[in-house]
């Protein structure tokens, strides 16, 4: 009987001891203001823009005053240029609760403005040309357009090509925003003295063969859009076209850098960084998503890539042109 008093009492004391630690833990926990809200990134894919999205959007969070690890933490996730990965990844988030979505790119967009409809969790986007195109308008959702100032860019062909008769543009036909920026390109490339020649594809798969197909129709140059499958495998693009003799312009600066000519571009960085000051504002409870019309950035810088204009013999002094590899 004394032996098992003398447990029953070590056990209580125990579970006192036990009870006085979760205590403890549950006041600071209450005292840092409860569980950390969780931020869910579902990135489309990997490359330098989109990346530099993200990196934008944890800047603006920060610029706007927000603690990663006590106002919020961040859950990234890469689809890999797959679709179903992103709707994987977005219904994943929905089923983990997550206080909002950042999606990087149109079907990382979809997905997860698809997930978070029933639990109506907030969702913001970024890197999207044409947000109505895309259906992305409606509901508990916003955020930011990269809208291409495709007249800039037209300016600047005709600039460093006074020749050029025909552009090539390579675009996914699923992809809402790629097919408005054909279409905008076809309906204002006839004011520059162009005509477009632009071939669509279903997946990455068919980007190399669409090159050649390109190529083989003699295009004077190519333009990129921010399609996602295209700038995927850009640096292969290249070699086909500087083998060809044909130069291509991007469609911002990070293509550049990577052997595109030139183009009249946005900076990803600060699209990703208004993204994350509109984001703080719905963390914070100032704004709700479905009340905040998306935001688009219109100033755009020319960037040039002295190497790669001299290696295609073109040499066209742009005016206040950025040199991306004094960079």
């Amino acid at each position: 009987m004394k032996k098992f008093m003398a447990m029953t009492m070590a056990m209580v004391m125990t579970a006192m001891a036990l009870t006085g630690c979760g205590g403890g833990a549950a006041t600071d926990e209450s005292a840092a203001g409860g569980d950390v809200p969780v931020i869910g990134i579902n990135q489309y894919g990997q490359h330098a823009s989109l990346d530099n999205c993200r990196e934008g959007f944890l800047l603006g969070l920060e610029e706007a005053g927000l603690v990663e690890g006590v106002d919020y933490t961040i859950d990234y996730q890469n689809a890999g240029f797959d679709d179903n990965v992103a709707t994987q990844i977005a219904q994943n988030f929905s089923a983990n609760n997550v206080a909002l979505m950042c999606a990087i790119a149109t079907p990382s967009a979809t997905a997860c403005y698809a997930a978070a409809e029933d639990k109506d969790i907030p969702v913001i986007f970024t890197a999207i040309t044409d947000p109505e195109k895309a259906k992305l308008t409606g509901g508990n959702i916003t955020g930011t357009s990269d809208k291409l100032p495709i007249e800039g860019q037209l300016q600047l062909i005709r600039e460093m090509q006074p020749d050029a008769k025909t552009i090539g543009i390579l675009y996914t036909t699923s992809e809402p925003n790629s097919v408005s920026a054909v279409e905008e390109y076809q309906a204002k490339a006839g004011e520059y003295g162009f005509t477009i020649e632009a071939l669509g594809v279903t997946s990455q798969a068919e980007v190399n063969q669409a090159t050649d197909t390109l190529i083989s129709k003699g295009v004077d140059c190519f333009t990129n859009l921010t399609d996602n499958n295209v700038v995927g495998v850009l640096p292969s693009i290249l070699e086909k076209t500087n083998d060809a003799g044909i130069p291509v312009y991007g469609s911002e600066i990070e293509q550049v850098k990577l052997g595109c000519v030139a183009s009249a571009g946005i900076e990803y960085v600060a699209l990703g960084k208004q993204t994350g000051m509109m984001a703080a504002k719905i963390l914070r409870g100032e704004a709700a998503a479905a009340d905040m019309p998306y935001e688009t950035i219109t100033a755009f810088e020319i960037y040039v890539n002295p190497d790669a204009m001299s290696a295609l013999n073109l040499n066209a002094a742009v005016e206040n042109a950025i040199d991306v590899t004094a960079e």
